[in-house]
C-alpha cells in the first residue's frame, strides 16, 4: 500500500513538473525584424512623404493579388519582408509612419521606394538610407521608454536587420539618360562608404545580426531593356555598362561585411545572392513556374518597360496582363508577389550556394 501511495505522489509530481515547466521555463523571445532599403521592401512609407507619383504605388492594380487594395507596395501583393515575417511567426511589420497605431516591438520597416545609399539619389523625393537610420534611432528611444533599457537592449541585439539598398544609386543616372557623375570605382566607394556607415550606426544602437541582399541584374529589368531599345544600341553596350557596375557592387559587398565582422565584436551577417536567383528566374522562368520573364505584367511600350502601371505617373497609358501568375515582373522594375514568395523561401531556408553563412531560419535562432 505504501508503495502504491509513493508511486501515486511521484506521478503527481511528474505531471505538475510537465505542466508547469513551459510556464516557468520561458524561451527566448522571438527575434524582431527591422527593414531598410528601397522599393523591393517599401510597405508604403512613401504614402506619407511629400513626393511624386514616380515614387509611389498607392493605386490599383498594385496590391490586387493579396490585399485586394493598394498599400503602397510596388507589387501586386506581398514583398520579401512580409514573407520573412510570416516564416518567423511575427505579426505584420509596420511601416515607420504607422508605429503610433501598431505594436512595434516585433520590428519596423523604414524602406522607401527610390531610395539609395547616397543622399543625392532622388534627393527630396525619398527617404535615403541615412534618414532611415535617423528614424531607427527615434524608434530605439521610443522602445527604451516603452519597455525599459534592459529589455530594449535584448530586443535590439536579438533582432535581424535586413537590407535591400544600392540599386537606385546605379539605376537613377541611366533611367534619366545621364551618366554616373564620378569614375566607377570612386562611385562604388561612396556607396559602400555610406552603407558601411549606416550598418555601424545600427551596431552602435545595439544591432548585431545583419541580413544583406546583393544587387539584382539591373540590365535585365523591363525598363532598362526598353531604354536600351530606345537608344538603339545593337550590341547591348548600355546594358553591359549597368551590369558591370552591379558586378562590382556584388564583389565588394561580401568583402565589406567580412571587414565589419573583424572590426566589430559580435557583428554577424548573412548574404543572400539575389543576383543569382533573379538571373536564374529570368533565364529559366519555367523552373520558377513563370511563362514570361522579360516583359512586365503592367506597363506599356517595349517589354511593358515604360513605367506607367496604373496610369498615375508621367505616362498615362498602360496595359495589364490577364494572369499575373505567369509573369516574373509585375511592373517595369519590380517582381510579382509569386516571385518574391519564392525568393523569400530561398532566403529563409536556402542552402549555402544562395544564402551564407546562415539562412534566415538559422539566423533568427542565432544567439548574440
Amino acid at each position: 500500500m505504501a508503495l502504491i501511495s509513493g508511486l501515486f505522489y511521484l506521478c503527481i509530481f511528474v505531471l505538475v513538473a510537465c505542466f508547469t515547466c513551459p510556464i516557468v521555463c520561458i524561451s527566448r523571445p522571438q527575434a524582431a525584424l527591422f527593414v531598410f532599403g528601397d522599393s523591393l521592401f517599401d510597405p508604403g512609407n512613401n504614402n506619407y512623404i511629400n513626393t511624386t507619383t514616380e515614387f509611389q504605388a498607392n493605386w490599383r492594380p498594385y496590391g490586387e493579388s493579396y490585399f485586394k487594395y493598394p498599400t503602397g507596395r510596388f507589387c501586386d501583393g506581398r514583398l520579401i519582408p512580409d514573407f520573412i515575417a510570416e516564416h518567423a511567426n511575427l505579426p505584420s511589420i509596420p511601416s515607420y509612419f504607422q508605429i503610433g497605431k501598431q505594436h512595434f516591438v516585433h520590428g519596423v520597416n523604414f524602406a522607401s521606394g527610390g531610395a539609395g545609399c547616397l543622399a543625392e539619389t532622388h534627393r527630396g523625393f525619398v527617404i535615403d538610407l541615412n534618414t532611415q537610420l535617423k528614424y531607427f534611432k527615434n524608434v530605439v528611444e521610443i522602445l527604451k521608454k516603452k519597455v525599459g533599457a534592459t529589455e530594449s537592449k535584448q530586443i535590439l541585439s536579438n533582432a535581424v536587420y535586413i537590407f535591400s539598398a544600392g540599386g537606385n544609386d546605379y539605376l537613377a543616372p541611366f533611367s534619366t539618360n545621364s551618366t554616373i557623375p564620378y569614375p566607377e570605382r570612386e562611385y562604388l566607394q561612396m556607396i559602400m562608404g555610406n552603407l558601411t556607415s549606416v550598418l555601424k550606426g545600427i551596431y552602435r544602437e545595439g544591432g548585431r545580426k545583419f541580413a544583406m541582399l546583393n544587387m539584382v541584374p539591373i540590365g535585365s529589368l523591363p525598363n532598362i531593356r526598353a531604354l536600351n531599345a530606345q537608344k538603339g544600341v545593337k550590341n547591348g553596350d548600355f546594358i553591359e555598362e549597368v551590369t558591370n557596375l552591379v558586378k562590382m557592387h556584388n564583389s565588394a559587398l561580401p568583402k565589406i561585411l567580412k571587414q565589419l565582422e573583424k572590426q566589430l565584436p559580435g557583428f554577424k551577417y548573412t548574404l543572400f545572392n539575389l543576383f543569382k536567383v533573379f538571373a536564374e528566374s529570368i533565364d529559366n522562368p519555367t523552373k520558377y513556374g513563370f511563362k514570361t520573364s522579360k516583359t512586365a505584367c503592367c506597363g506599356t511600350g517595349a517589354f511593358r518597360g515604360i513605367y506607367s502601371c496604373g496610369g498615375k505617373r508621367q505616362v498615362k497609358k498602360y496595359e495589364l496582363c490577364k494572369n499575373v501568375k505567369d509573369y516574373l515582373f509585375f511592373d517595369s522594375f519590380h517582381p510579382t508577389e509569386l516571385a518574391y514568395q519564392q525568393y523569400a523561401e530561398l532566403l529563409w531556408n536556402g542552402t549555402a550556394d544562395v544564402v551564407a553563412p546562415y539562412n534566415l531560419k538559422s539566423f533568427f535562432e542565432l544567439s548574440t
